[in-house]
């Protein structure tokens, strides 16, 4: 019996789910726009940062950091300590987490570049890395 691509599609994504189904800490990846237009001296909230345990616990220790790999120059990245709700997971009660923020501070011309940033989680197992590439557009 031969199975058709889709079946294939479907046994291959019930297989996935059950394998990361039982996963003990879930880390967010962080959740919006994978291309971001900045003027100069505006922020953006990218999203909200956290990582929890597959009950919704906060395995946080500490408010998640943020480091730039590689981006223009003119551009930072903050993380604000805030009390965030995973919805991605299906959380219904907010966790301990934070906001993160960029920002484009004096920009003199006109660019389009990749900007990879690295997320830093001090959870109770040990620090966790996470790293996410966007598209990033800046304007005077």
């Amino acid at each position: 019996m031969r199975m058709s691509s889709a079946g294939i599609l479907l046994m291959s994504s019930l297989c996935l789910a059950c394998v990361l189904g039982g996963a003990p800490a879930q880390a967010q990846t962080i959740s919006g726009t994978l291309a971001i237009a900045l003027k100069s001296g505006e922020s953006f909230e990218l999203g909200d940062a956290y990582w929890i345990s597959s009950t919704c616990n906060s395995m946080l220790v500490g408010t998640p950091e943020v480091e730039i790999l590689d981006g223009p120059p003119g551009v930072t990245v903050t993380v604000k300590e805030a009390m965030v709700t995973p919805r991605y997971w299906n959380c219904a009660k907010p966790v301990r987490g934070g906001k993160v923020i960029v920002a484009a501070n004096d920009i003199d011309h006109p660019s389009y570049t990749t900007f990879t940033i690295r997320f830093k989680f001090k959870t109770r197992d040990g620090d966790r890395l996470r790293s996410r590439v966007y598209r990033l557009s800046l304007f005077p």
